[in-house]
C-alpha cells in the first residue's frame, strides 16, 4: 500500500528552568514584562505530526512518501528519516525560511512557556499531492494531518478531485480553523478520521454535524482514548473497543498519538481488521510514550510480538508479527 503523509514537519527545542516561573512575576507589572530564564538543559527533538507518522510507518516497514516544506536546515533530519525508511521525495526545500521550530521552557511545576515558528510549512500549499502521485507510481491513501491549516484544506480538496483516498487527522489544529465550513470540508468523503475524545467533541460542534451523520459521511472514524485503549466505529457496524496495552510506563506523552496512527494504518495497508489494527496503533502509542522524544523508540520485532501477545493473545499476536519487517 503506498501512503504519503502530509502535515508539519518540525523540530523541538526543549529547555528546563529549574525554578517556578510564578515566583518571577510581579502582580502589578504584568503589563510590562520582561524576564530571561537561565535553563539547565536543551534537548533537540525531532518532531512534527507528518514526520512522526511517516517515522512509524517507516520503521514497520511501509516506506510512506513525507510531503511538505522544510528550510535548508533539514539535511539531517532528511537522512534520520531515510535511514528509517521514510521517503522525502515529497519534501520541498523553501528558499526562505527555516523548517519549523517549537521551542519551549518548563519549569519545576510543569509549566511550559512556547514559541511555535511555522517557518516553510506556510509553503505547504504550494506543494501538488495529485502531481506526486503521478510522478511515484500512484497514492493508495494521503494522510491529511495536522500543519498549515490552508494546506490541509487544499491538500483534502485536491485529493477529492483526483479521486485519492485520505485519511482526515485534524487534531490540534482544529482550535485554529475557526471556519466551520472548512472543519466539515477537511471531514467530508474521508477514508478514516482520527481524533481523540476532545477533538471528537469539538469536531461535531464545529461541523454541526452529529456523532450519526459523521459517521454517514466517512468510512471509519478512530477515537483514541488515552488510558482507556481506542474506539473505531462504522456506519451500520456495532463499535469496536480495543483496550489500552496495560503495565505502560510513561515518560514523554509527545508524538503517542501519531505513533497509534502508524500503527493503526499499518495493519489496514495490511489487510488487518480493525481490531488488530487499533491493538497495533495502543501497542506502537506506548513505544513513543515510554521514550523521550516522539522518534525515539526503538522497534524490534520480536519483543513487540511478545509484548502483543501479552496484551492481546499470541493469536493476535502471530497475525501482526507475519507483517513485521526482520
Amino acid at each position: 500500500m503506498r501512503i504519503a503523509v502530509t502535515g508539519s514537519i518540525a523540530t523541538d527545542h526543549l529547555m528546563t528552568f529549574p525554578g517556578k516561573f510564578t515566583d518571577q512575576l510581579i502582580a502589578d507589572k504584568l503589563d510590562k514584562v520582561s524576564l530571561s530564564f537561565l535553563v539547565d538543559d536543551l534537548a533537540i527533538r525531532r518532531g512534527g505530526v507528518a514526520a512522526n507518522i511517516a517515522f512509524g510507518l517507516g520503521v514497520l516497514g511501509l516506506q510512506p512518501l513525507l510531503v511538505g516544506a522544510v528550510g535548508a536546515d533539514f539535511d539531517d533530519y532528511r537522512h534520520w528519516l531515510e535511514e528509517h525508511g521514510v521517503r522525502t521525495a515529497g519534501v520541498r526545500e523553501s528558499l526562505l525560511r527555516h523548517t519549523a521550530r517549537f521551542v519551549c521552557t518548563t519549569d519545576s511545576d510543569g509549566n511550559q512557556i512556547g514559541s511555535f515558528y511555522a517557518g516553510a510549512m506556510a509553503e505547504d500549499a504550494e506543494i501538488k499531492v495529485a502531481s506526486l502521485a503521478a510522478e511515484h507510481g500512484g497514492i493508495d491513501l494521503v494522510i491529511i494531518g495536522a500543519g498549515d491549516p490552508a494546506a490541509m484544506v487544499v491538500h483534502t480538496t485536491e485529493c477529492r478531485r483526483a479521486g485519492l483516498k485520505f485519511a482526515a487527522d485534524p487534531s490540534q489544529q482544529l482550535a485554529r480553523i475557526l471556519d466551520d465550513e472548512q472543519v466539515r470540508a477537511l471531514v467530508d468523503g474521508a477514508e478514516y478520521l482520527f481524533g481523540n475524545e476532545y477533538e471528537e467533541a469539538l469536531i461535531e460542534r464545529k461541523s454541526g454535524w452529529t456523532s450519526a451523520e459523521i459517521l454517514a459521511r466517512v468510512k471509519v472514524r478512530i477515537t483514541t482514548l488515552g488510558p482507556g485503549g481506542a474506539r473505531v466505529e462504522q456506519s451500520g457496524q456495532p463499535p469496536v473497543h480495543v483496550p489500552a496495552v496495560p503495565d505502560a510506563q510513561p515518560v514523554d506523552p509527545t508524538g503517542s498519538g501519531d505513533a497509534f496512527r502508524s500503527g493503526f494504518l499499518a495493519g489496514v495497508a495490511w489487510g488487518l481488521s480493525r481490531q488488530r489494527c487499533a491493538q497495533l496503533g495502543n501497542l506502537m502509542a506506548v513505544h513513543a510514550l515510554e521514550a523521550t522524544g516522539p522518534q525515539e523508540y526503538n522497534l524490534k520485532p520480536g519483543p513487540l510480538t511478545d509484548r502483543f501477545a501479552a496484551a492481546y493473545g499470541p493469536a493476535a499476536a502471530a497475525e501482526v508479527a507475519a507483517h513485521l519487517p526482520a
